[in-house]
């Protein structure tokens, strides 16, 4: 019954819609840092490293239809739809499901991710979490326009971020109040970032660095990667990429495994606290519509 107090913990205080910065421990610097490591590195964000307003946004042709075909950076052409589900561990201690499901409209995208706490843990907190991301599908991936984080019952702690690229900022909404801060190029939000992956050049990359925002701050996250790897779900097992935090006593790790088959989705996640406690998030469908 502790780990079971626990498990529910953990998924009150994480979204849940998304494991990429959900542990503070994976943060490394603050937002006008810059990477430490000048070993070649993969921006995330679509925009990285591009003028920040609107110019590399995909624009529809005549009569509103989108391009025929957008040169993307990454390995594949976009889904138009992705439907998928993880279940969420502590342990051998199944807490909650996620379900996930990516559409793409022409030259715009939208995400929604509903996270439900399962079992004994729903019993001690029922809640439901869902999460939406929606934006421009640009040449080099998503750009979010429009991120929210809301709250079944505790609706006090829903959140927003709204992006305005054209100039350079984002409003952050939260129980706090409502705050406009600088919009650092490229930045994604806490679920548009692990769809990202698919776009993002990681080929020969050995470091990935990118801002993202969870809706009241706006912070640059720094991994490591590591190829040839693999990955095993109960789907099978898959050849992934490894990417990780870097090691930092007191703070929590992140570890996620990139299926290289499957368009590098992240498979597997996982967060260990620093008293070694590790929470699992995985894969168990994975539906792509080219």
């Amino acid at each position: 019954m502790h780990n079971i107090v626990r498990l529910a913990v953990w998924l009150l205080l994480c979204s849940m819609a998304t494991f990429v910065g959900a542990a503070e421990g994976a943060l490394r610097t603050p937002v006008k840092g810059t990477s430490p490591d000048s070993r070649p590195s993969g921006g995330l964000g679509a925009g990285s490293g591009a003028p920040t307003g609107g110019d590399d946004l995909a624009q529809p042709s005549a009569g509103g239809k989108s391009p025929a075909k957008l040169p993307l950076t990454g390995a594949v052409e976009p889904p138009t739809r992705l439907q998928v589900s993880y279940d969420v561990l502590k342990g051998n201690i199944r807490g909650a499901t996620i379900t996930e499901t990516y559409t793409r409209t022409q030259d715009r995208y939208h995400i929604e991710s509903v996270s439900k706490a399962v079992g004994l843990v729903a019993m001690i907190k029922p809640e439901t979490i869902r999460v939406t991301s929606e934006g421009a599908l640009t040449a080099k991936g998503l750009r979010p326009l429009t991120f929210t984080n809301e709250r079944k019952l505790d609706t006090e702690r829903n959140i927003r971020a709204d992006f305005d690229w054209a100039a350079n900022s984002i409003t952050l909404t939260d129980r706090a109040g409502k705050h406009t801060v600088p919009l650092p190029a490229g930045t994604q939000d806490r679920l548009s970032a692990m769809y990202q992956f698919m776009f993002a050049p990681l080929k020969n990359a050995a470091t990935l660095d990118f801002h993202m925002t969870n809706g009241s701050k706006v912070d640059i996250y720094n991994y490591r990667i590591t190829p040839s790897q693999s990955v095993t779900v109960p789907l099978g097992t898959f050849k992934a990429l490894y990417i990780t935090s870097p090691p930092k006593a007191g703070e929590s790790r992140t570890e996620i495994w990139l299926a290289t088959e499957h368009a590098n989705f992240p498979y597997k996640m996982v967060i260990t606290d620093p008293d070694g406690d590790k929470l699992t998030q995985v894969l168990t469908q994975f539906d792509f519509v080219p």
